[in-house]
């Protein structure tokens, strides 16, 4: 059983950028995933699974260097035809230019509202943390090869005890 909010790393299979405002709040963006998703040493849900997120909120770059925003959040992975639900956010914010506008507000006053930030982008490749919905069960076939994902550390051996150190004697 692969339980409950474990983390899945996905990323989207596109850019998904404020500029040019071609992305709408609801727009739907697919996904897959980055790594594998491993319990007991078994693959559970193999890198490159895809799937489906949403942007949920948007807003785009303004003047006087507001800088665009965005927040996705991820909708499901397809196993074969099975639809596992996923939880969880990223935000995303385009740097804003309010150092530069201030410079021209003093310097030319009213151009600085020619000033923008700039865009918000998640990128291909940019690994994103999603979080499985409900625990996901699966079999493990009798021929199934297991993967180590880690080693064991030696077992820590007890120091010696140090024999008490006897206080020196005063001279009287």
């Amino acid at each position: 059983m692969l339980p409950p909010n474990t983390e899945v790393v996905v990323t989207s299979n596109e850019t998904i950028t404020t500029k040019g405002k071609l992305i709408k709040q609801g727009s739907k963006f697919k996904l897959a995933t980055m790594f594998d998703v491993m319990q007991d040493g078994v693959v559970v849900i193999p890198k490159g699974t895809v799937g489906e997120g949403t942007v949920t909120y948007i807003t785009n770059k303004g003047a006087f260097g507001k800088s665009g925003k965005m927040e996705v959040s991820f909708d499901w992975l397809d196993m074969g035809g099975r639809r596992i639900p996923l939880t969880g956010t990223f935000r995303q914010e385009g740097e804003g230019n309010t150092g530069a506008t201030v410079a021209t507000a003093v310097a030319v006053g009213v151009f600085s509202a020619f000033v923008t930030g700039r865009s918000a982008t998640i990128v291909n490749g940019q690994q994103l943390r999603a979080h499985t919905v409900e625990p996901l069960s699966f079999t493990i076939p009798a021929n199934a090869p297991r993967q180590m994902t880690g080693t064991l550390a030696p077992t820590p051996q007890a120091a010696p005890v140090a024999a008490p150190v006897a206080a020196p004697a005063s001279a009287s």
